[in-house]
């Protein structure tokens, strides 16, 4: 059999221009692809623009070769030598065409299947939805600074199953136009404000729920003055958290027999006039309004059934008050309380204005240096890698909150969980919600907490439970 007769097969993939440039398009990709075989294995890319080309474009390059490649064989098959060409075998080359459609089908499913299935997984990432968009980046900052830092982004933004996916796709498309024509709001808006919030009953409960029995929690607040000495302070709460039959928190809102409704007069559902409450035990409903509740007789107020997120609304994505964020700072010992006036002072460069995360940066680590170097000079000689620490601590805590390019600035997202920093339980738990026979929601705070201590320099509690070293160990560093 002649060289002649090996020709067809390649002449099928390259007669026409299509063809070729499928080729080159598969040929491209699947030896791309091999480059990054080590970066597939471990599963992520440490860059997220490097994942947009490796899961994303790559599998685009990849599925368009395939597509041409029929094409061009099907618009050049004109050009092939006739049957009576003496010196060609068809049947001779068709075998040979079929051995190598078997073998690149084989190879292509395999690594199809692998750049499918890694770009559907990148798609999940926190990696993804927080860096490849600019305009996530605050909520990925909060995401790294919280208990569910871990967890990937559509375990609790994409409903399970196939409508779940295809509509948090179909968003992500939205939200993509949105970016590419400059015409998203600056702050973006929570899932609550949108109404594009999955219910709680499949995220949050697949690992927590209500009815299960949460005992009581004890927590320590520290807070620390903006005198010279920082003055620690504590507060001590057991925290009745409660569940399934049991009182406390979660059995007066969710335990058997519950059902709470409320409506909200605002899209951060901060305002909230009117609360439906179902008696477990008698099963009758009580309504109780605020002025504003009474005053809507139409009853045009959108209105929810209450879930683990109207208090949790920032479980994950939490931002915190500038006060927050330094007492935290120097409770952790990433601020020393060493420091004089360390605490005024951040606050104060906390609180400044900045055009941008890089000036903030710049400035609070200049004017804080500056501070003590004119104030403190015998102090600064002595404790310059100290100050500089608490310049970077200081400028982290203003980065993980404040993004002014997207508008969003301290107490921009509310926190409903406790009523320090935002009304959060006084939203209905003010005294001004009555329902008609004079009766109003509690406002009573042993229901939810027991004060053991407040602004105590050395709770006697914590002595008492041999915690006291505990809860202090950060200052030690």
């Amino acid at each position: 059999m002649t060289d002649n007769t090996r020709r067809p097969v390649w002449q099928l993939l390259t007669a026409h221009w299509l063809g070729l440039v499928g080729t080159a398009l598969v040929t491209t990709a699947g030896l791309s692809w091999l480059f990054v075989l080590p970066l597939q294995l471990r599963g992520h890319a440490s860059n997220p623009y490097v994942g947009i080309v490796v899961f994303l474009i790559l599998p685009v390059i990849f599925f368009s070769g395939l597509l041409l490649i029929p094409l061009g064989i099907y618009f050049g098959k004109h050009r092939l030598p006739s049957g009576q060409d003496a010196s060609f075998d068809r049947k001779a080359a068709l075998r040979r065409l079929m051995w190598f459609l078997a073998i690149t089908t084989f190879l292509n499913v395999l690594i199809g299947t692998q750049l499918t299935y890694r770009a559907i997984h990148h798609m999940e990432t926190p990696q993804f939805c927080g860096q490849s968009c600019h305009v996530m980046t605050p909520e990925f900052m909060a995401h790294q600074n919280s208990p569910h830092s871990q967890l990937e982004c559509v375990e609790c933004h994409v409903a399970p199953g196939a409508a779940g996916w295809v509509a948090s796709k179909t968003s992500g498309i939205r939200q993509l136009f949105e970016v590419m024509g400059n015409s998203y709001a600056r702050p973006i808006p929570s899932a609550i404000e949108t109404n594009r919030l999955v219910p709680a009953t499949d995220t949050c409960e697949n690992c927590h729920w209500a009815q299960k029995f949460g005992s009581m929690r004890l927590r320590v607040i520290n807070n620390y003055a903006q005198d010279e000495k920082n003055t620690r302070t504590q507060t001590v709460l057991a925290m009745m958290v409660g569940g399934s039959k049991f009182a406390g928190i979660h059995g007066a809102h969710f335990g058997p027999g519950i059902k709470i409704r409320y409506a909200a007069a605002d899209a951060k559902r901060q305002i909230i006039p009117w609360v439906e409450y179902k008696s477990p035990t008698s099963g009758a409903a009580e309504i109780f309004s605020s002025d504003a509740g009474a005053a809507d007789t139409t009853g045009t107020l959108p209105k929810y059934e209450m879930q683990c997120v109207d208090c949790h609304n920032r479980p994950t994505h939490t931002f915190e008050s500038a006060e927050r964020g330094m007492n935290n700072a120097i409770a952790l010992g990433e601020v020393s309380s060493g420091l004089p006036f360390i605490k005024k002072k951040g606050m104060e460069l906390l609180q400044a204005t900045y055009a941008s995360g890089e000036e903030a940066s710049g400035q609070i680590s200049a004017n804080l240096i500056s501070y003590y170097r004119q104030d403190y000079p015998a102090l600064y000689a002595k404790q310059s890698s100290a100050i500089e620490e608490a310049a970077r601590a200081i400028s982290a805590v203003y980065n993980r909150n404040v993004f002014p390019d997207l508008k969003v600035n301290w107490g921009t997202y509310p926190n409903n969980l406790g009523h320090t920093d935002f009304p959060g339980c006084f939203r209905c738990h003010d005294g001004s919600h009555t329902s008609k026979d004079g009766k109003s929601i509690s406002q009573d705070c042993d229901s939810c907490h027991r004060l053991l201590a407040t602004d105590e320099a050395s709770p006697e509690i914590l002595k008492t439970m041999g915690l006291e070293d505990y809860v202090s160990r950060a200052q030690k560093k």
